[in-house]
């Protein structure tokens, strides 16, 4: 590892522990040359998950994005951020083992919605209504109309 202050190639590791979550390993080192410690972080290199959009246009994964419509859909429903954010968290895991490179919007947004639907009712409509462009009142409709009889309160 190269040092910050001299550029020596040389180092040695003092310390070697893993990171709260567990998603990389932070090692302390030492300078052969100059005898400075520095600190440096090895993580595990993903390959890219690109999204491709419904107009075909391609963009990297990103996870704050269904993050922030999810907080939106939500609303003033008190669904706690980390519910949020442990539904991501489970989406970006299948996505990663179900697809190599490319997935599409719309599976992203279907799976969302799975997910959401056993969380909350209310985001579920209201994240659906981004999701399937709803135009008017009639489609709203129809989405509470296809939810299970159970679920729609009269």
């Amino acid at each position: 590892m190269k040092c910050p202050y001299c550029g020596h190639l040389d180092s040695r590791v003092i310390d070697s522990r893993s990171t709260e979550e567990g998603s990389a390993i932070r090692r302390r080192r030492e300078c052969a040359a100059c005898e400075k410690r520095f600190t440096t972080y090895e993580k595990l290199e993903e390959t890219p998950l690109i999204v491709v959009k419904r107009n075909g246009n391609r963009q990297l994964f990103d996870r704050k994005k269904i993050l922030n419509g999810l907080i939106y859909a939500g609303g003033k429903q008190n669904i706690p951020l980390h519910v949020f954010e442990q539904l991501v968290d489970e989406l970006e895991r299948e996505l990663r083992s179900d697809y190599s490179h490319e997935v599409s919007s719309d599976e992203i947004g279907r799976r969302v919605l799975v997910k959401l639907y056993d969380i909350d009712e209310v985001a579920y409509v209201r994240f659906a209504s981004v999701y399937h462009k709803f135009k008017d009142i009639n489609d709203f409709k129809k989405a509470l109309a296809e939810m299970p009889p159970e679920n729609v309160e009269t």
